[in-house]
């Protein structure tokens, strides 16, 4: 027999249990990953404390382990928000959610894992990483400080996460939807800025080329390229690469072997240098 509103009676959820849910995700999340489930099984083992509580019945909480242990894929940094709206809606419809929950995990799943791969896998890793790695290159230990500070910081974010979404439950989407996009919008532009401020720094080419008439000499690379933009060659391979990647059936692999025999010639030919 199904739990009703009138039998069903779970313990109350705290916040010692919110942070073994994220604790188990925080160390375990990206464990037991396979091409089936993903991170389906993860993510049942880190709501077991939850169900627990939630499941005093064991048919029931065969039915609960049953719903958590399906496909399930999304950022691992978001993943907690997921979870705390699930622990909200459980801890409120009990097993009869288990419908509901499978639609929420669904929904969710697919918007955070591009929103949390942008920001937390690509650009803030790509900010935080090269500043901290140029520094480290000039023998600046606060380098090693910035990246530590910043995994620090992603735990504690990530701690937040969960808490929000117990809270918010499923409105958690209409309520921070709208900030998740402004933030996303806000760190492409700051990861565009940064790699692009890197180029000139990490890509190293510059013509060769000198015209000389009598005694005078003039250097196409100092005297006419950097005068129009310093940079500009560096600046204009990048721009054949990503060209070259919009290129239908493409590869990187195959960019990378023509950036390769691109450099081979033109540096013998003494074009570049």
């Amino acid at each position: 027999m199904e739990n009703t509103k009138m039998d069903y009676s779970p313990e109350k959820i705290t916040k010692k249990d919110l942070r073994s849910v994220f604790i188990r995700w925080l160390l375990g999340g990206q464990l037991g990953w396979n091409y089936e489930r993903m991170q389906g099984l993860p993510y049942c083992f880190s709501m077991i404390p939850v169900l627990k509580k939630l499941y005093k019945k064991p048919e029931d909480m065969k039915k609960a382990l049953k719903v958590h242990n399906q496909f399930f894929n999304t950022n691992p940094y978001l993943a907690p928000l997921i979870l705390g709206v699930d622990i909200a809606v459980e801890e409120k419809e009990g097993i009869k959610s288990e419908e509901a929950i499978t639609g929420i995990k669904t929904g969710l799943m697919g918007p955070f894992a591009g929103v949390g791969d942008t920001i937390f896998g690509v650009i803030a890793g790509t900010v935080f990483g090269s500043i901290a790695a140029y520094m480290g290159q000039d023998g600046v230990s606060a380098g090693v400080f910035i990246w530590m500070i910043y995994n620090v910081l992603r735990i504690f974010l990530t701690y937040w996460f969960i808490g929000v979404g117990y809270r918010q439950g499923v409105k958690v989407v209409s309520n921070i939807g709208g900030t998740l996009r402004n933030l996303t919008a806000a760190a492409n532009i700051l990861g565009l800025t940064v790699v692009g401020a890197l180029i000139t720094s990490v890509v190293s080419a510059s013509v060769p080329v000198v015209f000389q008439m009598g005694k005078v000499k003039m250097s196409l690379q100092t005297d006419i390229l950097d005068k129009i933009m310093p940079g500009l060659v560096p600046v204009g391979l990048v721009a054949l690469v990503y060209w070259l990647l919009g290129l239908k059936k493409m590869t990187s692999v195959k960019v990378i072997w023509i950036v390769m025999l691109m450099a081979i010639v033109l540096y013998n030919l003494k074009i570049l240098a």
